[in-house]
């Protein structure tokens, strides 16, 4: 594009975030809750070597989801409607039909894992912050993983995958030995409040969008080192 005099105007619009989809499979272990997390490639282009949920972006193909029931869309929609899916009923049930498949796809593909829609529960809805070059509106789930469900590291996207207790993560993160993203991060601590996975499921939540800033990513990480020193020298 330019300008009246001929120059080069660059355009500064921050790209819009994709839908995308993330889910925290769990179980019970006797170190409390543990979380099935993958730690990404170095070669990819987005959260290269984090430690992540398994997830990815609402491709064409989950926008004509298998039929679900009505009781299963409506909830869902509740859970998420100060989200971008809305309240427009039509609208949000196609939607968050869509988020249920693509969460139920991208399982299967990185972990094959089949789940049921049912067993998704709606936790978080955050959204990458201005000043990246690939943006997400990533929409978390969590769900409990019964003993006749064993994921397995079947993705190319990461180097690794597999069970860790929530608490173990967290200490790790908080040592430097491993790198989270804060959508991860405070979701952790949040399931971290629970003991087991049937209470994490119990928890009743009001889900808002959450998009910080570029200088609040780094004051995120600041205040939970704080918090973390703070809670090692308790007595």
């Amino acid at each position: 594009m330019r300008g009246t005099t001929g120059e080069e105007i660059v355009s500064h619009v921050p790209p819009a975030p994709r839908r995308a989809v993330s889910v925290v499979l769990m179980r019970d272990s006797f170190h409390g809750v543990e979380v099935f997390v993958q730690c990404r490639a170095l070669t990819m282009d987005f959260a290269a070597g984090v430690v992540a949920f398994p997830g990815g972006r609402v491709d064409a193909v989950d926008s004509s989801p298998s039929a679900l029931s009505r009781d299963l869309l409506d909830s869902q929609v509740k859970a998420w409607s100060r989200t971008s899916v809305g309240t427009d009923a039509t609208y949000a049930r196609h939607t968050t039909a869509c988020l249920l498949s693509a969460a139920i796809r991208e399982v299967a593909e990185e972990c094959d894992v089949v789940l049921q829609p049912e067993a998704l529960v709606p936790w978080a809805n955050w959204i990458t912050p201005e000043g990246f070059p690939k943006r997400f509106d990533t929409f978390f789930f969590v769900t409990a993983v019964g003993p006749k469900l064993e994921p397995r590291h079947v993705t190319t996207e990461a180097t690794s995958s597999d069970w860790i207790p929530v608490r173990k993560l967290l200490l790790d993160e908080a040592a430097g030995r491993l790198k989270m993203l804060p959508p991860t991060l405070a979701i952790l601590d949040e399931i971290a409040e629970a003991d087991t996975t049937e209470k994490v499921l119990l928890v009743k939540r009001h889900i808002d969008s959450v998009c910080l800033r570029l200088d609040d990513v780094e004051e995120f990480h600041r205040r939970r080192r704080e918090i973390t020193r703070g809670t090692r020298t308790q007595p």
